[in-house]
């Protein structure tokens, strides 16, 4: 008995060894986004790119994207491929969400029509790319869903400052939308611990 109860002891401590060793292994990348000729470093996605021969399954949680105030709330939000979006009329009038195409792409435009204060339309994103959403009724609202082909990404602060958590060890390709600003990339290696990546985006 006490020999296994000894052996038990063993493999529980070696599982729990090797459960915080992979825990370890996955690194943090994060940095600032500096910005010449925009207006703010804010609202900029800073995604890792797509990453050969890997596919992620879509995450279980339903993000939302509110209307309060006749604003999209948040302006710029970024999301997994395969990610369902619930928009939520948060407003006393009714709203129309639509968007002309993806990444310019007209064939993947689409309106989810019109509702009022208090309801939710799901709507799953499956093609990457950015996301412009209007709005028929009120044509001052504008606002941004970055679809990144993987599930490592993040959205800027007013200071421009990003992190994404959790990044597997590897060799990738960073890469920045913003609403008014150039495409920036950067090639970036990960280990364990944090890897800092500053980034420029230009007008």
């Amino acid at each position: 008995m006490r020999i296994g109860h000894f052996v038990s002891k063993a493999v529980a401590g070696t599982s729990l060894f090797l459960l915080l060793t992979g825990l370890g292994l996955a690194g943090d990348i994060k940095g600032k986004v500096s910005v010449q000729g925009l207006k703010s470093a804010e609202n900029i996605a800073v995604y890792i790119d797509t990453i050969p021969d890997k596919k992620f399954e879509a995450l279980a949680t339903k993000p939302v994207m509110d209307q309060a105030k006749m604003t999209f709330v948040p302006h710029v939000m970024v999301v997994q491929v395969g990610t369902t979006v619930e928009f939520l009329n948060s407003d006393p009038v009714g709203h129309n969400v639509y968007w002309p195409g993806i990444s310019g792409n007209k064939k993947l435009a689409h309106n989810l029509g019109t509702w009022p204060k208090g309801e939710k339309k799901p709507f799953q994103f499956n093609d990457p790319g950015a996301v412009p959403l209007l709005c028929n009724v009120h044509p001052e609202m504008s606002g941004y869903i970055v679809v990144s082909p993987t599930p490592y990404f993040a959205v800027t602060d007013k200071s421009g400052t990003y992190e994404i958590k959790n990044v597997p060890p590897g060799k990738y390709t960073i890469k920045t939308w913003s609403e008014d600003g150039k495409v920036t990339t950067q090639a970036v290696e990960v280990t364990s611990g944090t890897l800092t990546a500053d980034l420029v985006v230009k007008k």
